[in-house]
Order: C-alpha cells, then structure tokens, then sequence
C-alpha cells in the first residue's frame, strides 16, 4: 500500500557545490510538502549504521566515507504516492542515465556522488526517515 511520506536526504556533493535550495525548489515544485528538515553530518558509525544494508557489498567502504566526507540535508516530504513520484523526480542512480531535468540530471556528478538519495519503497521511507527523526520532529 503506498503511503504518502518519503525520505530523502541531500548527499555531501550537492551540499558542497551549493545546491541545497535548488534541490529544495525542485522537490516543492514538483508539489512536496517538506514535513521535516535538517542539516547534519553524519559519524562514520552512523553512515555505517544507516547503510548496513550494503554492509557486504565491496563500495561499502566508499560508501561511509562519502557519506560522512561532509554535511547533508535530512527530510521527510509528503505528497500522495510520494515514493514512486519521488523517484521520479531524481532520477536515475547514475546521472548519465537520468532524464533531463531530474535532480540527479542537474546536479549530480557520477553514480558514486549522485547529489540525493530517495527511499525505494514505503517501509524503507518509514526506517529511514526515523533514522533522523523523532516521533516529535515529524508533523
């Protein structure tokens, strides 16, 4: 059953090179309601924590490192059939396979540093998105 919240976090790339409100823009352009925000850094344990899913796989290491090279921007969005329209949004993993005018088309820089991440399902959006936020942070 699709809900209507997501996750979605700003990555270390698009942070550095000044994109948050362009990324912000888009998303609520797109009709997204932001319900909850933050700008962060996330601890190597916490990257690890965050992606152990990936734990096994060989870019894990990259992957921490990444992730906690620099600040990111949290968020939970809201809109009907948010999950599936989100991943719209961004785009492809690899931006050279994004559509034009996708996040990841616009502003990303390679697979590796691909500007966002999006929840891919309604029950990894609900993990994610309690990874950062408390039950009172979420309106």
């Amino acid at each position: 059953m699709a809900t209507n919240r997501t996750f979605t976090m700003i990555k270390p790339d698009a942070v550095a090179n000044g994109h948050i409100g362009a990324i912000l823009n888009d998303i609520i352009a797109d009709g997204f309601k932001i319900v909850a925000m933050k700008y962060t850094q996330l601890s190597p344990e916490m990257a690890s924590k965050f992606y152990a899913v990936h734990k096994e796989r060989g870019f894990f290491g990259d992957l921490v490192s990444f992730m906690s090279s620099g600040p990111i921007v949290a968020a939970i969005l809201e809109k009907d059939n948010a999950v599936e329209d989100f991943r719209k949004l961004i785009g492809a993993t690899n931006p050279a396979d994004a559509a034009e005018g996708t996040i990841r088309n616009k502003y990303a820089k390679s697979i590796d540093a691909n500007a966002v991440h999006g929840s891919d399902s309604d029950e990894n959006a609900e993990i994610e998105g309690s990874f950062y936020f408390t039950a009172f942070e979420k309106f």
